[in-house]
């Protein structure tokens, strides 16, 4: 279940963007002056040499570089003779990441700063921050700006909290007073975003490590982190972790290292990335780095810093499949691959997990969506499906042969809710089957008839998504042999 409270925060090295936080919790101005050092406003052609000379990437998944979307902006208003919109995404409508929202809680005024640095080089007509409904951050963000002055007008937007809220085109929409959702088409936020502006639109995080970088300049900030990713990354570690927490530490620093610190069990593998990332074993996380390359070196992606371990407590594959049916639902509905490619890729998820189709009705699914959609969402949810079917493939013939792999899925990668608190499975008494075969019709996907006409079934919990249609088979069997049973704990 998602948490309602901010998680702990623990530093690997030098803190940055987490300095002060042991002193003082959270840093009103006061204390994030004293900890910072004041920061002045740079032009436009300092702030791109700026961004350039770090290398600064979007923090919020897809790691556009930075500098090219205040190139494109600025080259955007001198082309239509506009004004400018900067837009902080501090959304993070992604129920396994923190790491956003303890920026805004315990470090708001670095956030700002980086928006601020970002309206004066652009001189920018205003400065919109898009938050989620679920208030976590937003009453702090209001004491900041309350604080402060900033050089234009800035405003709070409230948007759903739901996944696709983080998507780019959803929060303009949004801002815009329009359904928040992505538009039926890609366009560029940076020709025309709120109000139809040139728009600079990035991750709360990027505006922090924008201001960290203001004020250290690019040869000190990048004392930490590699040649190719200097400084620190913000990780979110959560799922089997003994001390969840929100991670500073430098890029480059072994994986391995963020695990013992969260008290990781042994377990079968590690999503990284977030919902739209990849799993890896348990042997690749051994040799990994925090770094855009270092993960995908082990097949891994950095993505939005997300990182959600398993123990070997529960079923990987089942979990896997609740994250696939949560994405499926939350999809804007509004194009082919979101509509009806979603709901089938879960589904094909789900029957592999049962055993009753292999793993390439996963891999077809998959190839049915990917590069089709409005957005992102549904290579993301691809990616993510393919990868779990990739990495646990002992698993996945456990299932196959019938015997599924004996574990309960805990539901441990921190959807909202209990996607299915009491699971049941079918049972069939043999002594009255006279194999009608009435209940296969009922339940094709999950029963099927045997050689002999008899029915034949996984002994796995019935996917949430058919119990309706077990319940019927239930129903019509003139022998009253089959039944649905509560899996025991």
């Amino acid at each position: 279940m998602r948490r309602t409270t901010v998680p702990p925060v623990a530093c690997v090295g030098e803190p940055r963007l987490t300095a002060g936080f042991a002193e003082f919790g959270r840093l009103d101005l006061a204390a994030h002056e004293e900890t910072h050092g004041p920061v002045g406003p740079l032009e436009a052609a300092a702030l791109l040499r700026l961004a350039e000379g770090i290398q600064l990437n979007g923090k919020g998944g897809a790691g556009f570089p930075f500098a090219r979307k205040l190139r494109a902006v600025l080259e955007s208003c001198e082309r239509q003779d506009l004004g400018t919109v900067v837009v902080v995404n501090a959304t993070e409508g992604e129920p396994a990441s923190w790491k956003d929202k303890v920026l805004l809680t315990r470090a708001p005024h670095l956030i700002l700063d980086g928006a601020a640095l970002a309206a004066y080089a652009l001189d920018a007509e205003e400065i919109v921050l898009g938050v989620t409904d679920d208030e976590v951050g937003r009453g702090s963000l209001m004491e900041a700006l309350a604080e402060r002055r900033m050089p234009v007008p800035t405003s709070v937007v409230t948007v759903p909290h739901r996944f696709i809220s983080g998507e780019g085109g959803a929060l303009v929409n949004g801002i815009n007073g329009l359904p928040h959702i992505p538009p039926g088409t890609k366009k560029r936020s940076s020709d025309s975003g709120v109000n139809g502006l040139p728009t600079l639109l990035s991750n709360a995080e990027t505006y922090a490590q924008l201001a960290v970088a203001a004020r250290l300049g690019p040869y000190e900030y990048a004392s930490l982190g590699t040649d190719d990713e200097p400084g620190t990354v913000l990780l979110t570690v959560t799922g089997a972790a003994g001390r969840p927490a929100v991670v500073e530490c430098a890029a480059g620093t072994p994986l391995r290292d963020i695990l013992d610190l969260c008290e990781v069990p042994d377990g079968p593998g590690i999503l990284t990335g977030g919902y739209h990332g990849k799993w890896i074993t348990a042997e690749a996380a051994a040799h990994a780095e925090i770094s855009r390359k270092g993960l995908a070196a082990v097949g891994g992606t950095l993505g939005a810093g997300i990182i959600v371990p398993l123990g070997g407590d529960t079923c990987p594959l089942g979990e896997a499949a609740q994250v696939v049916r949560y994405l499926a639902g939350e999809s804007a509905g509004q194009c082919g691959p979101c509509k009806r490619g979603l709901p089938d890729l879960a589904r094909a998820v789900d029957l592999a997990v049962a055993g009753s189709q292999p793993a390439d009705i996963v891999r077809a699914a998959a190839g049915e969506v990917k590069g089709r959609g409005a957005c992102s969402h549904p290579d993301g949810t691809a990616r993510f499906a393919l990868s779990a079917v990739e990495v646990f493939v002992e698993d996945l013939r456990l299932h196959a042969a019938g015997e599924g792999c004996g574990r309960r899925v805990k539901g441990v990668m921190g959807l909202p809710g209990a996607p299915d608190a009491a699971p049941q499975k079918l049972t069939l008494d043999w002594s009255r089957c006279d194999g009608h075969g009435l209940c296969a019709h009922v339940v094709p996907d999950f029963i099927r008839l045997d050689a002999n006409g008899y029915p034949a079934f996984p002994p796995t919990p019935v996917p949430t998504w058919l119990r309706e249609g077990a319940s019927k088979a239930v129903k019509v069997c003139p022998e009253l042999a089959l039944r649905l049973t509560k899996v025991d704990s």
